[in-house]
């Protein structure tokens, strides 16, 4: 952090720039990031002073028009809003520059996709990613009912409900037509409560899928090889690998990973506390070699300036945990190093359920281990299990079996 020290920042922004300073070499960044970040600082406080603004003016629209300034003036680096999250998340933080406020709701189906959006996250305990499909999913439908006057939800009836699901038809695949009517049918549920509509949720019908396909995994061979292109003598590689680990093993969802805490493993029970749909917490033995990859991975590949109690974090600064996206990625890169193709974080969890299941478990084992809600969820592993389906088989009549 020597050549931090040297960049001079004047204007509005001179009081923080010494603690913005300690803030980037608390986040773990190397002295060349740093001091791009401080440079950034100074150019934005100099602007600031030529606007006569200060830093409790910094709104996304300003923000916005010094990123337009420095691009005009032909700055080839830290041009983007991204480049200039470390500094307002310091000044936020600060409690000197306003928090962004959410954009309103305009419109009579966007006020409802936003009370909505409040119920499934507070009521249903769903996580953002899934709430933004279920609102994009319905949306619309909720379209077909807009009016001049808002959303006419008293006057539905159960036709008009099996009328947009057929309308569907082929513009959707299976799968998101299912998704669809599962979106449907929570959406209808939430304006009955509400008092909206009628009781009408049953009256969505059901998806067929006419061509159902078994879960898509990797063989034990495929699975060594991903795990195998991890270079665990680097950090990234140790990480990856301890990842990869858990998912092939014990059927994490990516999730699932990102989300384990340091106070989640229970090292001397045997155990760890995953947070999973819902969220529900539930335990899980660890197996010890998946633990002893764990304990890998923490005692010489995690950074010691990590900012959060999250096991597994960014390589590069700021050392926060990673996100499912994260997580996804490193699975997809892993995959194509080993020449799989882009290999899935989900096709992992399959992998290991399908795995349980040759090495003898039984389906409600499978269950709890991947801790499906429901038995139907489990019994689509069946479909992979070709020597106890051809038990099964009746012999052909007249000829031999």
């Amino acid at each position: 952090m020597d050549g931090v020290s040297r960049v001079g920042v004047l204007g509005p922004l001179r009081p923080y720039a010494a603690g913005f300073a300690a803030e980037l070499a608390r986040l773990g960044y190397t002295s060349l990031s740093a001091d791009g970040q401080l440079r950034l600082a100074a150019h934005l406080s100099r602007w600031l002073a030529a606007e006569d603004l200060d830093a409790v003016a910094l709104t996304p629209a300003v923000v916005a028009e010094f990123l337009a300034a420095r691009r005009a003036a032909g700055y080839t680096a830290y041009r983007s809003p991204k480049s200039l999250a470390p500094l307002l998340g310091y000044l936020r933080g600060l409690g000197v520059t306003p928090e962004p406020a959410p954009p309103p709701a305009e419109g009579p189906v966007e006020v409802l996709l936003e009370r909505y959006r409040r119920y499934l996250l507070g009521e249903r305990g769903l996580g953002p990613a899934t709430v933004r499909g279920y609102l994009d999913l319905v949306r619309p439908f909720l379209l077909t009912r807009a009016t001049d006057a808002g959303v006419d939800l008293a006057g539905l009836q159960a036709a008009d409900v099996v009328g947009f699901v057929l309308a569907l038809g082929g513009d959707r695949s299976p799968k998101t037509a299912r998704g669809t009517v599962s979106a449907l049918r929570s959406l209808l549920r939430f304006c009955h409560v509400q008092g909206l509509a009628g009781p009408l949720a049953a009256a969505v019908p059901k998806v067929a899928n006419r061509r159902p396909t078994p879960p898509r995994f990797l063989e034990p061979a495929q699975v060594a090889a991903l795990l195998a292109c991890c270079d665990r003598g680097g950090v990234a590689g140790r990480r990856d690998f301890a990842m990869i680990t858990l998912m092939v093993r014990l059927g994490l969802r990516a999730g699932e990973v990102a989300a384990l805490g340091l106070g989640d493993i229970d090292w001397r029970g045997g155990e760890v506390t995953v947070l999973g749909k819902g969220p529900r917490s539930e335990r899980l033995p660890l197996p010890a070699d998946v633990g002893a990859v764990i304990a890998d991975y923490l005692r010489h590949a995690r950074p010691a300036r990590a900012i959060d109690r999250r096991v597994f974090v960014r390589i590069k600064a700021p050392h926060t945990g990673l996100t499912p996206t994260g997580v996804t990625q490193a699975v997809i890169a892993a995959g194509r190093r080993a020449g799989l193709g882009p290999v899935t974080a989900h096709r992992l969890r399959h992998s290991a359920g399908t795995g349980m299941l040759r090495a003898g478990a039984s389906l409600a084992q499978v269950g709890q281990v991947l801790r499906h809600r429901r038995a139907a969820t489990t019994q689509s592993y069946a479909k992979v299990d070709h020597d106890r389906l051809r038990t099964l088989a009746r012999p052909w009549p007249g000829g031999a079996a």
